[in-house]
């Protein structure tokens, strides 16, 4: 990512008494040096969280797609259209890298529409800098800024960032079950 992602993790001590658990970058951040695409994992859940929790679920590396009630926390940035693949970069090379980061994400791809995906997940967007294009599979596209927030409720759709500068957007994601 062009920035640090800094993640503070609050937790009890064995008194009961709240304490920071830890306070620094995320220990799982996929950038590649073929694409300029950058996500910073911050937490997972696998189910209902139970408080006081015990220990870091990011100390294990995979966390693509929650299961049904999980959630997922990641900030991503997303470069220019223009500016996806790095000079000289394999674009393949970094699809691959980001399919074995983001398995699920990638099985949802449509193949004759770059970036277009379905996930079973709500999804709570908010853009953080830059601008981006929310497009849905009917074509219609809505222009966001910093501040604006989305809730993406499982539909196909993708990110298209037109301008110059990348956009950085936080996500919560919300494994869903599909009727």
């Amino acid at each position: 990512m062009s920035r640090t992602i800094r993640r503070v993790v609050t937790g009890h001590d064995s008194n009961g008494r709240s304490v920071i658990v830890s306070d620094g970058e995320s220990p799982h951040v996929f950038t590649s040096p073929h694409i300029n695409l950058a996500s910073a994992e911050i937490w997972a859940t696998d189910d209902a969280p139970v408080i006081p929790v015990s220990g870091d679920p990011m100390a294990t590396p995979t966390h693509d797609l929650p299961a049904i009630g999980g959630s997922r926390f990641r900030v991503v940035e997303m470069p220019p259209e223009s500016r996806m693949v790095v000079e000289g970069g394999d674009p393949a090379a970094g699809m691959a890298g980001y399919a074995a980061h983001s398995p699920g994400i990638m099985a949802g791809m449509k193949p004759d529409n770059p970036g277009m995906h379905v996930t079973d997940t709500v999804d709570y967007g908010i853009v953080l800098s830059g601008a981006v294009a929310l497009e849905v599979d009917d074509g219609v596209t809505v222009e966001l800024s910093p501040g604006d927030c989305v809730v993406q409720n499982g539909t196909m759709h993708a990110w298209r960032v037109r301008g110059d500068e990348p956009c950085v957007m936080a996500f919560i994601m919300i494994g869903a079950t599909r009727s």
